[in-house]
């Protein structure tokens, strides 16, 4: 029995190895098997995926910060060297406070949508980029403009910063709208805010809506003691000059029977010349003059009133941009000084003996020698700050790229 059995095993026993062989070497077999060498390679593939993720986003921080710290370190040597950058620079803070402000107040005009007490709210927090700008605003006849009535204001318009200047007094004002242009309201988020606060947009390329938004906004003003800003030459103009005005806040006027205040800037050719991108410390006289009456007037009126409010306005804009100049010794852009005033090379070459000789001579004489505080400005300017805090005007100039300036010029 024993036999058989060995037997049996002996003639059965390859066949079962050549099956098995078979099996193994079939291609189902090798599908049935657990792929451990594939997991593997793909687990490995994945951490190093994550790993070079992980050191993509550190170089990408340290490079963050590298630029960072080569912003702030380049910073202040652009802004005190470069008079494109500081022009540039002040622009951009101008724009980024009032869009950040936009951005913050948005939520908060919804509870009360289309009132004008919105924006002495916002003025409050955009007032803040004039000392950070290093720009002062003097208003004369404040009592004018606080007086609780219903009345048009016009203004002449020279840069954006007619704006600014309206959000350092707007709390004088209280209750005060301004006829803006259409073009503005898609500018958001300062267009909702805007239309949020109040603000009356039209169409200045179709006359006869833009005058029916106006007289359409007569009740509002009746009714609510509101006073309406307009800017009667149309579009902003730095030439140093007052244009002539445009009819539409002169025809409210006279149908509503409102008085005319008239508003003027003193001129921002002092500081500020957008063809050449410099913009100096500026220091602007904002006065309002003594209201203009018109009860009693009729449309036919209107010519002769606006002849009589824009002669007032000339007047005082020529008083006020000359008083700024002989106040800091400026004319032109704040850079070249004044007629009749010297600078700091023309009383050094003053003070030398015989002044500065033309042609070389071989011998030189010694000068005798001077205090040296007789070679020095009796004025001491103060130097002025990359934020320009405290009374920013023309005067704090730092006196390097002052210098610098006159050169290029």
């Amino acid at each position: 029995m024993q036999n058989q059995c060995t037997r049996w095993q002996i003639v059965t026993s390859p066949s079962v190895r050549d099956q098995t062989k078979l099996q193994t070497n079939s291609p189902r077999f090798f599908s049935l098997l657990p792929r451990r060498s594939s997991n593997k390679s793909k687990k490995n593939t994945k951490t190093v995926q994550q790993q070079q993720k992980r050191t993509s986003s550190k170089m990408l921080s340290n490079y963050a910060e590298l630029f960072l710290i080569c912003a702030i370190i380049l910073m202040p040597i652009f802004y005190e060297t470069s008079s494109r950058f500081r022009y540039y620079f002040k622009i951009f803070v101008y724009y980024a406070v009032v869009i950040l402000n936009s951005f913050v107040f948005i939520p908060i005009f919804l509870f009360r949508p289309c009132d004008v007490r919105n924006l002495t709210l916002a003025s409050k927090f955009c007032r803040l980029a004039s000392p950070i700008i290093s720009m002062k605003w003097e208003v004369r006849g404040a009592e004018h403009m606080g007086a609780d009535r219903a009345m048009v204001m016009v203004a002449n318009h020279q840069s954006s910063l007619d704006i600014l200047g309206m959000f350092d007094f707007w709390h004088l004002m209280d209750k005060c709208t301004v006829i803006a242009k259409r073009e503005l309201f898609f500018a958001w988020p300062f267009g909702l805010a805007a239309w949020l606060s109040g603000l009356i947009f039209i169409d200045r390329r179709h006359a006869q809506r833009a005058q029916t938004a106006m007289n359409e906004s007569t009740k509002m003003l009746i009714e609510k003691r509101t006073k309406l800003w307009v800017f009667p030459e149309g579009t902003r103009r730095i030439t140093n000059e007052i244009h002539p005005f445009k009819k539409g806040a002169f025809h409210v006027a006279v149908r509503a029977q409102l008085p005319i205040l008239p508003v003027v800037y003193s001129s921002y050719h002092t500081f500020l010349d957008t063809k050449n991108k410099v913009m100096n410390p500026g220091h602007v006289i904002v006065t309002a003059l003594p209201p203009i009456e018109t009860k009693g007037l009729t449309i036919d009126d209107i010519p002769e009133l606006i002849e009589r409010t824009r002669n007032a306005m000339i007047e005082t804009f020529k008083a006020t941009t000359k008083e700024v100049e002989n106040r800091f010794n400026l004319s032109g852009h704040g850079m070249t000084p004044a007629k009749g005033t010297t600078t700091v090379i023309s009383r050094i070459a003053a003070a030398l003996p015989g002044g500065v000789s033309k042609q070389p001579t071989m011998t030189v004489a010694a000068p005798p020698v001077r205090p040296v505080v007789e070679l020095i400005e009796p004025e001491a300017r103060k130097i002025g700050s990359l934020l320009g805090g405290g009374d920013a005007s023309p005067i704090k100039e730092p006196t390097a790229y002052r210098r610098k300036d006159v050169q290029r010029d």
